[in-house]
């Protein structure tokens, strides 16, 4: 990606042409070797740091005109900061990237691409610097290997590194995940789950794709597609794989025969309506520490209309005595799919209710409430959280 991202673009070919010290890693762009004077007057090199805003192997004018620089701040020739350029203090960039401070130059009509924007920051950090010595340069013409991890995406996440929120989002990088149950609910927890930097992904069911599956479920599969008969797993890897790596499908369902393939699992999403294999489920999750959330909708016809509830029930490592009394158990009652009725939109929200919670375990959205039973009823407009952390 990185050397496809220069030969296919000007301006980043133009930067490893004239032999400025480039690296494309983490959806950013580093320029390394960048001479400048720190207080003491002595010369020192850092590391300009700034977002690249591309899409497959094009690469598009900079978002921002804001720069991060790793090193001590750019001095002028009397010892004094560049106070022309202060913007703010270093950041977090995720991957255990850390800046010193961030630069601000905003021409007047913006950087028309990354040679002008890096250019203009070189001529002026570095010209004190070669004022001192003119034999100081930038253009060392090195070649940088990166040394990264392989990503778990197929194609790099630049909506976070956009947002800016890449050290947010790798709190959730490393986790193995299971996902018991891929019908409605499960298949969009996987849809949104797959957008995060987890390790893997694991997909248990032993059901076979149908025609009614696919208006419960995320996307829109051809009648071709439909005609093979694929298990739903098998399907949804296929289609998932396409953009994370580690999507791992299990065609069969959890028993007492293969449970045991959880352990390991840092967390597991079910969404299962057999409540005697709930009950195993729950008694094996708590002997082995494993933390985990459970979905329930139950949706029932009354006057020509819909109407009914959906939950969300978490079991951690700080809470797990609500679990029997939210979760029922209970062999051979009625339960939450009884009637079988599932509506895209419930499954949909019932699967981003389900992820907002275990982002917030983790540390992603902040977490005031810590509850660990959701409630919303559909037909009051009513979200009721229960069950927080004592």
């Amino acid at each position: 990606m990185p050397h496809s991202l220069i030969n296919h673009n000007s301006d980043l070919t133009q930067l490893y042409d004239e032999g400025y010290v480039i690296e494309i890693r983490n959806e950013y762009l580093f320029i390394h070797e960048i001479p400048y004077l720190n207080s003491l007057k002595k010369i020192r090199r850092g590391i300009l740091v700034t977002t690249l805003n591309y899409s497959v192997d094009k690469v598009y004018p900079p978002e921002t005109h804001v720069i991060d620089f790793i090193g001590e701040f750019p001095c002028d020739k009397d010892g004094s900061k560049i106070i022309g350029i202060e913007h703010s203090a270093g950041r977090d960039l995720g991957n255990g990237i850390l800046t010193n401070f961030s630069f601000s130059n905003k021409p007047k009509e913006g950087y028309p691409n990354y040679y002008e924007k890096v250019i203009q920051y070189i001529k002026i950090i570095s010209a004190p610097a070669k004022s001192f010595d003119k034999s100081v340069t930038e253009r060392m013409h090195q070649v940088i290997e990166t040394t990264d991890e392989e990503s778990v995406f197929k194609y790099p996440d630049t909506n976070s590194s956009r947002a800016e929120i890449n050290s947010i989002t790798m709190k959730l990088a490393k986790q193995k995940i299971a996902i018991l149950g891929l019908g409605g609910t499960g298949s969009y927890i996987l849809d949104l789950v797959s957008k995060t930097p987890v390790q893997e992904i694991n997909l248990y069911d032993g059901d076979t794709f149908l025609q009614h599956n696919a208006f419960r479920m995320p996307g829109a599969p051809s009648l071709e597609k439909l005609k093979e008969r694929l298990k739903k797993t098998d399907y949804l890897q296929e289609i998932y794989s396409k953009m994370h790596r580690n999507i791992i499908s299990h065609s069969e369902y959890i028993s007492e025969t293969n449970i045991k393939e959880l352990i390991g699992m840092d967390f597991i999403f079910v969404c299962i309506d057999r409540n005697e294999i709930k009950a195993m489920l729950i008694n094996f999750f708590e002997e082995n520490n494993i933390q985990f959330i459970d979905v329930g909708m139950g949706i029932q016809e009354k006057d020509n209309s819909l109407f009914g509830i959906l939950r969300v029930t978490s079991g951690t490592d700080n809470k797990r005595d609500h679990v029997s009394k939210r979760i029922s158990c209970a062999i051979g009652t009625g339960n939450e799919y009884s009637k079988n009725i599932q509506i895209a939109d419930l499954n949909a929200l019932n699967a981003a209710l389900a992820v907002i919670r275990w982002k917030k375990l983790f540390g992603f959205y902040s977490d005031l409430e810590k509850e660990n039973n959701i409630s919303y009823a559909i037909d009051c407009n009513s979200l009721i959280s229960e069950d927080n952390d004592s």
